[in-house]
């Protein structure tokens, strides 16, 4: 019998496909923190989190019997997988589960961006009529920059090209694609792109990627789109960059603590934020669900 621990949300079918199996004991306990996961790791054989709950070394040392541990995500900086490999437990997510769902909300917040939708919609609230304030810009005939050029990234280009932008593409794996999309270095793609938008993982490389001398060399005006992680982007040179102009606005769905501590970044009136809601599409849950089941009949071979 292996036994199963869902520490954060898991859609309700996998969660019921999982208890169908006889040869595993599925417990959920969601909302734990660090001490109270150390409490209660020692038993169980693998466990599945989202972005919400934190594997660390502590929780891992904890554990006795932890082979494996999933993230339901894109993902895995969450887990720490060098303390993992260190006790043998096998980390593994969802990777191409919520793609789609992250991809349509990147487009969907650069539709909000080019047209004020949400600060049209909060003054409607307000009981005001301010057509003049918020004339917007088309997408039709801009120059979109992607960076990071996987799944996700791939999906918004797909999006990006039917709306007739011209794309732009930076990666360091150069994918081999059949996408009319330019793959350019980072520096062409900063200097050309209208609307800039982060599909990477958070890694040494990555961390504080786009800072001071990047915005620099960007145009005036552009416009930045945030789902990747929060880190990706240094906050404070984004927040210097909204209060010269050099950002028009932005759409920041990450941060780098969350919830934020400083909500400078938030409160800016070019900022709309979003709490971490990228792979918060009730399909792109379903579809990690169930990625989360075959993992795991597969890993322990039932």
């Amino acid at each position: 019998m292996s036994k199963i621990l869902i520490a954060d949300k898991l859609s309700k079918s996998a969660v019921e496909q999982l208890k169908k199996i006889s040869q595993f004991e599925v417990d959920v306990k969601e909302g734990l923190n660090e001490d109270q996961l150390c409490e209660v790791i020692a038993p169980y054989h693998a466990v599945v989190v989202r972005s919400a709950t934190k594997i660390t070394k502590k929780i891992i040392g904890a554990s006795q019997n932890l082979k494996i541990a999933i993230r339901a995500g894109i993902g895995l900086d969450n887990i720490d997988q060098v303390a993992a490999k260190e006790k043998g437990v096998k980390v593994m997510n969802t990777p191409a589960a919520t793609s789609i769902s992250v991809a349509e909300l990147t487009v969907g917040l650069m539709f909000s961006l080019a047209r004020k939708l949400s600060v049209a919609d909060a003054s409607m609230k307000a009981h005001k009529w301010e057509k003049k304030a918020f004339e917007g810009t088309e997408l039709y005939g801009k120059t979109a920059g992607i960076i990071g050029f996987g799944r996700i990234g791939q999906e918004v280009a797909k999006r990006e090209l039917a709306l007739g932008m011209k794309v732009y593409a930076f990666d360091i794996i150069k994918p081999q694609v059949d996408l009319p999309v330019e793959q350019v270095d980072l520096q062409t793609l900063l200097t050309n792109a209208d609307y800039i938008s982060l599909h990477l993982p958070l890694n040494d490389s990555t961390r504080n990627l786009i800072s001071d001398k990047e915005f620099e060399i960007m145009k005036n005006g552009v416009r930045i789109v945030n789902v990747a992680r929060g880190c990706v982007v240094n906050e404070a040179a984004l927040l210097k960059a909204l209060q010269s102009g050099k950002v028009a606005s932005a759409a920041v769905d990450v941060f780098e603590k969350e919830p934020p501590v400083d909500f400078s970044l938030v409160d800016h009136p070019n900022v709309l934020a979003t709490p971490h809601i990228g792979a918060s599409a009730h399909e792109g849950q379903e579809r990690a669900g169930l990625e989360v089941v075959n993992l795991l009949k597969n890993f322990f071979n039932v």
